[in-house]
């Protein structure tokens, strides 16, 4: 861990009321540059994350890499002495994330309207899957209904094979990453133009219906509904995925004109490039067969290495296709530390990936891993908000707080 004396959000205090997957991850980013992330978790059942993906010896791994940087503490909202508690916490806070169905804080007396008569700088991010207002506001919402609904599956795929969604998290990390900007937006607001808080009403589905670029624009202007096309791109060629002698996978990809005529040059096709239509990305794609299957015999005939070193001596555009070890022995994911190992009491040093960005005055960092239920809870209650042991202790036996 780099350590630094200042953080761009030091001074920031964050609650994070809210689990899979968006609302934890942009408040993972918040805590990486800085910011006081105290997690709020069910004392009884904990954090959903727990129980998400691999385990070793009981422990969440992701929990350790998305609750990093946070301290934890468990209360339940649902019980009116647990909302007192939180609202004292949100007296101090400056950001509130939380992903309840709509109309669960309002239930428990915790709804926007309370929550800035106590502050009233306060800003409130509400995640859920369909916002808070619609004829769909009311319906659970989770990532993988966003990738369906966004038109992000019916595009993914081979074209004579089924809509794809993705195995891992897409529409809630794009959400979160985007929630971490608005949260700063309506931070600056409130501190350079405004004075007040605000409520941010954010879905999962509209952040990956972006992502997939004009595909509405398209129907709405020319009728025409982008379909499935495996790994190819309806806007150049080539790009695809290409088999090497040795078994392993490249990607390839020539959007600029420039890129596209020293990969037909070097698989020995450059007469191409004097063709008219080879002059745009969709004149290209309308010749996808035949510029494919010269780059793709091409690449069949050579090992990864080779294919790779001649590439890049031809300043043409290839990446190979990685999984995990990959990534973990890459030279320069290593040297430029994407990833980084952390120490953690419960695992040892622990590999996850860093901080997403480098900034040259206020960098960011891991203090430390996603910590045990509840190892906060005394800390935040007595140290915070002065809440005496005796009552911290009654509520531990009342089960409002662990």
């Amino acid at each position: 861990m780099v350590e630094n004396p200042q953080s761009a959000l030091q001074g920031l205090r964050v609650i994070d009321a809210s689990t899979i997957l968006a609302g934890p991850l942009c408040c993972q980013i918040l805590g990486d540059f800085g910011a006081d992330v105290i997690k709020i978790e069910h004392p009884r059942a904990g954090d959903g994350m727990r129980g998400h993906g691999k385990q070793k010896d009981g422990v969440s791994l992701w929990w350790k890499e998305i609750s990093r940087n946070k301290r934890t503490i468990g209360l339940d909202l649902s019980q009116p002495e647990g909302a007192q508690v939180f609202l004292r916490m949100v007296k101090d806070a400056d950001v509130v994330v939380e992903n309840f169905r709509p109309g669960t804080l309002e239930r428990w007396g915790i709804g926007p309207d309370v929550l800035h008569a106590h502050n009233p700088r306060l800003v409130l991010l509400r995640l859920t899957g369909f916002g808070q207002k619609g004829p769909y506001a009311k319906r659970p919402g989770f990532g993988t209904l966003a990738e369906a609904m966004s038109g992000f599956a019916f595009m993914t795929g081979s074209e004579d094979g089924p809509p794809t969604l993705p195995s891992f998290g897409l529409a809630d990390s794009i959400c979160g990453i985007a929630a971490s900007s608005a949260v700063l937006m309506a931070l600056r607001h409130r501190d350079v133009v405004g004075g007040r808080g605000q409520v941010i009403d954010m879905s999962i589905l509209e952040p990956i219906m972006t992502a997939t670029g004009p595909a509405v624009t398209v129907y709405q202007q020319l009728g025409e509904v982008q379909q499935r096309q495996g790994n190819r791109s309806s806007n150049n060629a080539p790009r695809n995925t290409y088999v090497t002698k040795d078994g392993s996978w490249v990607a390839v990809s020539a959007s600029a004109q420039q890129i596209a005529s020293r990969i037909m040059r070097l698989v020995g096709h450059g007469d191409m490039v004097d063709e008219p239509w080879f002059a745009t990305g969709r004149g290209r794609y309308e010749h996808v067969d035949e510029i494919d299957r010269y780059v793709s015999d091409w690449i069949a005939a050579r090992g990864r290495d080779e294919v790779i070193e001649a590439f890049s001596q031809a300043e043409a555009a290839i990446a190979p296709v990685y999984d995990a070890r990959d990534i973990v022995e890459d030279p320069h994911i290593r040297e430029t530390e994407m990833l980084i190992e952390v120490p953690d009491d419960e695992l040892g040093p622990v590999l996850m990936h860093n901080v997403m960005w480098r900034m040259s005055e206020t960098p960011g960092r891991i203090r430390h891993t996603g910590r045990p239920l509840g190892a906060d809870t005394d800390e935040v209650l007595e140290g915070d908000l002065g809440v005496s042991a005796d009552e911290v202790r009654r509520l531990r036996e009342k089960g409002v707080v662990r």
